[in-house]
């Protein structure tokens, strides 16, 4: 049953014009004022959805967006902040990309955002999409096997961290505690400093390829999966194979269970309304994640066309209709999404939460109101 709703800010700031029409991605660069507004952006959902009772405040992390899209490079010292200017809320690390961390760096920062907000920074990890960030950090990108095995073995370096008095590990990528002389003795373990007060850690991921082997990787450390961008409505493979690599440890789940599902959504009076206001932020989003894959695949031409102006109509992509058609989106009045949401949760039974999301490019304003009006409006059908 659907009970906890939150929402996902990726770090965008409030670009200016928007749309197809408008400044190619690459095209875009702002100032460092405009981008650190991201963190005044930051301050205002906050607040907003901690007088409204939503659950979590989900912040991604990304690393050089000059483009202005993806600004929020430290989630931990960010949500801390936050914390403190709120009483309920949530904070989300959706996700903590860690081939560009040592993982017990990543560890300690998350315990002292654990200890310091007293247990409201939810941890989340990810393998990362954006060359310029991972490569740059020095992690691997490029080569996707040597991403999934490096990232395997810091998360279960993570685990040992966070959960024993004192551990070691010895990997292909790490040896922990390094076979070296200290203080008189030859050292053979290591405690993290300080550890989370919150343990188990509660652990989340995004649920993308849905293989056997990334599935099963998650059951064993318990880690929790979100599907999101909308495609939660049409993944059902993906969470019965979540369900299927329970079953296979040993764990019965209902469909859905352990899940997050994000739905994109706009309201307004009428669908057609709805579409009109908010394809200028579904195009900036089209132009920026159609060349990352999340628009399925493209050809070179067009990924050619997207990089230019009027790229989302010549390049033949889904438009905001379309992606209202398939279920990939919500666009209209407040009882047309309680009606879907409510279908959402009789499909999956053991879903709880749902984040509910703007597009890339949203401004400030239209993202608060958004959140006001469907806590006033779509909430209380499921409380």
């Amino acid at each position: 049953m659907i009970e906890k709703f939150s929402t996902l800010y990726a770090g965008h700031i409030d670009l200016g014009e928007m749309g197809q029409e408008t400044a190619p991605v690459n095209d875009r660069v702002y100032s460092n004022e405009q981008l650190a507004s991201v963190f005044e952006k930051s301050e205002a959902l906050a607040l907003c959805m901690d007088k409204l009772g939503y659950d979590t405040l989900w912040f991604a992390e990304h690393h050089f967006q000059r483009e202005g899209y993806e600004c929020i490079p430290n989630i931990p010292m960010l949500a801390v902040h936050l914390a403190h200017l709120t009483e309920n809320l949530r904070f989300g690390c959706g996700f903590n990309i860690t081939p560009m961390w040592h993982p017990l760096r990543l560890a300690e920062d998350y315990a002292v955002a654990d200890i310091l907000t007293k247990g409201r920074v939810t941890f989340g990890v990810g393998r990362g999409y954006h060359t310029r960030e991972v490569e740059s950090l020095g992690g691997p990108m490029l080569d996707q096997a040597a991403n999934r095995e490096i990232f395997e073995e810091q998360v279960d370096i993570l685990f040992k961290a966070f959960h024993e008095e004192s551990f070691s590990h010895h990997g292909k990528h790490y040896t922990l505690p390094p076979e070296v002389p200290y203080r008189g003795y030859q050292l053979k373990e290591l405690t993290l400093v300080p550890r989370p007060f919150n343990t188990p850690v509660e652990c989340w991921q995004p649920v993308v390829s849905a293989t056997p082997r990334g599935l099963d990787f998650m059951v064993k450390h318990g880690i929790k999966g979100i599907i999101g961008g909308g495609s939660a409505l049409l993944a059902q493979g993906s969470v019965t194979a979540f369900q299927d690599a329970h079953a296979r440890a040993g764990i019965d789940t209902k469909l859905g269970e352990n899940l997050c599902f994000g739905v994109s959504f706009h309201l307004a009076p009428t669908r057609e309304q709805a579409i009109a206001e908010a394809t200028p932020f579904y195009e900036e989003h089209a132009k920026m994640f159609g060349p990352l894959g999340f628009l399925g695949p493209l050809t070179d031409e067009q990924h050619l066309a997207l990089g230019q102006r009027g790229g989302v109509t010549n390049a033949g992509v889904r438009t905001l209709e379309d992606a209202c058609a398939d279920g990939a989106w919500y666009c209209g009045p407040p009882d047309g999404l309680i009606e879907s949401l409510q279908q959402l949760g009789e499909s999956f039974p053991g879903l709880d939460s749902v984040i509910v999301q703007s597009a890339m490019g949203t401004p400030q304003t239209v993202m608060v109101e958004q959140l006001e009006w469907f806590a006033r409006d779509v909430m209380p059908a499921f409380r």
